[in-house]
């Protein structure tokens, strides 16, 4: 069974189809339209999601401004929620919406706990991928720390090439902490 869901746990603990089937019978499926919002601030965060289709973005936004600042853009095979409002069952202090038409499996906190209970491969899964997540989130928050503009954009695009033409200019900007302005002369150079 070919399956983006599935190609990802089994590079960290391979499973039967069977064992799938089963995994994904604990997931809701949500299309969404380009704009919508996955996950919007002050709402309750049910789910944690798996990107099937589509790129999406996470931000906060300045209440007196309205200025985006934008920590993580999801597209095929990544995660995205407000992780602190899934796991204390709170209401989303970020918003994640689509910058494309997107398809997600969703899965709740209650869900993601029962399979890691019933399946040591689910479970190891997701410890390995929680591994990652901080690991990614480390190397950001370092380059954020110490890197100036250039380097942060030279690491983006060493990072995520497939995303630098899928993503509007000002969003990636807005991402590397710098002016729109900026990021047209580093990638002018």
């Amino acid at each position: 069974m070919q399956h983006l869901l599935k190609d990802q746990i089994d590079a960290i603990s391979p499973i039967s189809d069977e064992e799938f089937a089963y995994i994904l019978s604990h997931f809701v499926v949500k299309k969404l339209k380009k704009h919508a919002f996955l996950v919007q601030q002050g709402d309750h965060v049910k789910y944690d999601y798996f990107v099937m289709k589509g790129c999406l973005k996470a931000y906060v936004a300045d209440e007196d401004t309205g200025k985006e600042f934008i920590y993580q853009f999801a597209v095929e095979d990544w995660w995205v929620t407000d992780r602190e409002a899934y796991f204390k069952k709170s209401a989303a202090t970020i918003n994640v919406d689509c910058l494309e038409d997107c398809e997600v499996l969703g899965i709740t906190l209650e869900n993601r706990e029962k399979l890691g209970a019933e399946m040591w491969k689910y479970e190891h899964f997701l410890s390995v991928k929680a591994n990652w997540g901080y690991n990614s989130l480390q190397k950001r928050l370092q380059m954020m720390i110490m890197g100036n503009a250039k380097k942060r954009y030279e690491s983006f695009i060493q990072q995520y090439p497939h995303l630098y033409n899928r993503i509007p200019k000002s969003f990636i900007a807005s991402y590397l902490g710098v002016s729109r302005e900026t990021l047209s002369r580093l990638y002018a150079l």
